[in-house]
Parts: C-alpha cells; structure tokens; sequence
C-alpha cells in the first residue's frame, strides 16, 4: 500500500486559502517530484483541517488536478498521484508549474523538439492561408514585442499573441485547439530563459522574419523562419 502524503503548505509557509491556490502547491509539488507517482494524498478532512480551508475548497482543487490528470480519485481508495504519462503536460498551469523552478535538461529539450516539430509547419500553413486580419493581429503583436522586449512580462505577452495570431492563420481547426498548449510552451520558455539570465539576443528580428515571410506568401522561407527562431531560442534555454 502506498504511504500516506501531505499537501504542502503554502510558499513561505502561509496557509493556502482558495482552492486555485490549493491546486497550484499541490500541483508543483507533483511535477517537481516531491510528491511521487502512486502517492496517495492525504484525506479532505485532514488536509482541510490542517490548510485551515472548507472541505469544500479543498475538494475543489483536486478536481482541478484530475481535470489536468495529475491526480485521480477512486470511491474508497483516496486520491493518488498519477503516472507522468497521464499529466496533460500543455495544460497552461501543468506547464507553468513544470517550468516554476528549474526543469530538467531533458524536460526543456523535449518541450522544444514539440516546438520544432509543430510550429514551422505552421507557419507555412500561415503562409499559405493568411488574411489580412491575421496580418495585423501578428504586426500589432511584434510592433508590442519590440516596444515592451521579452525580458518584460508584456513583452512576453505579445509573444504569445504572435504565436497565437499565427496558429490561427493557418486555418486548421486541429491546430487552433492547440493554441493554449503551443502558447504556454512558447511564454513558459521565454519566461524560464528570461529568470536564469539566458535572453542573450533581441529575438524580435526572428519574428519579424516569420511574420514578412508569411506576409509574402513564401511557404518555404515561413518554414525555415520559424525552424530557424526555434533553434535559436532552444540554444539560449540550453546554455
């Protein structure tokens, strides 16, 4: 059987208070490892009790972790960790809390062989079925990346919205569904290379060269742009 294991308290010891919150401590504790595969969590009563939260809040944050496939609950066998294989690893939060701390080598390797693979066929897709709406939605977004620079968290933003803009350019209802996931691995990136130091280059002109590209209609130069700024960007988080 496998021993019982307490939710973490709150960052800095405070006690966590709403059941996102809940699920976010309890959810990085799980992707870090300290929580293991298997582990069975602590009871409601006894978490809700010692987290000075309702039963009710508590219950609520470990749907949020089934509903991301971190945790799944059985009638009368608890709440368990799940396998790794089971997370939905391009949930936003799942991401953001893979990449809170300092992920693996392999972790940060394997997000940007996703990247490599999905996004210049893309952006070739872009070029080929772009509109001038979807035009401006990636100029009004680059024009916000050179204003605010991805070292700042608007900056980053726009980033995520010039990758948005751009999945929704190539027209693919399939590939629009992954636009959350895509984008949270693209800002959870950014964010992990600008907190260790690693945004050594200004990649907007990467961008800039996805996007005129598309703008031209060139499906092979779309292609080799975006090949081209997702190599260089896993270099940097690679340093």
């Amino acid at each position: 059987m496998a021993k019982e294991v307490s939710s973490p308290a709150g960052a800095g010891g405070k006690k966590t208070r709403i059941p996102g919150g809940i699920a976010k401590n309890l959810g990085m504790a799980i992707v870090s490892g300290q929580l293991s595969p298997g582990a069975l969590l602590e009871g409601e009563i006894a978490a809700s009790e010692r987290l000075k939260v309702s039963r009710t809040a508590y219950r609520e944050a470990v749907r949020i972790l089934n509903a991301k496939g971190l945790v799944e609950s059985r009638p009368k066998a608890g709440t368990r960790v799940s396998q790794p294989s089971s997370w939905h690893l391009l949930d936003p939060d799942v991401l953001a809390w893979v990449f809170e701390e300092n992920p693996t080598h392999d972790v940060v390797l394997q997000i940007f062989e996703l990247r490599r693979i999905v996004e210049p066929r893309i952006a070739a897709l872009a070029a080929e079925r772009r509109t001038p709406a979807g035009l401006e939605k990636m100029r009004e977004a680059l024009e916000r990346m050179d204003r605010f620079k991805l070292t700042n968290v608007e900056g980053r933003r726009a980033d995520q919205d010039f990758h948005a803009a751009l999945i929704e350019a190539a027209g693919n209802l399939f590939l629009t569904s992954l636009s959350s996931g895509i984008g949270a691995a693209v800002t959870a990136t950014t964010a992990y290379k600008s907190r260790w130091d690693r945004l050594r280059r200004d990649a907007v002109p990467d961008h800039r060269d996805v996007y005129e590209a598309i703008a031209a209609s060139d499906v092979f130069g779309a292609h080799a742009a975006m090949k081209r700024l997702v190599d260089l960007a896993c270099e940097e988080a690679l340093i």
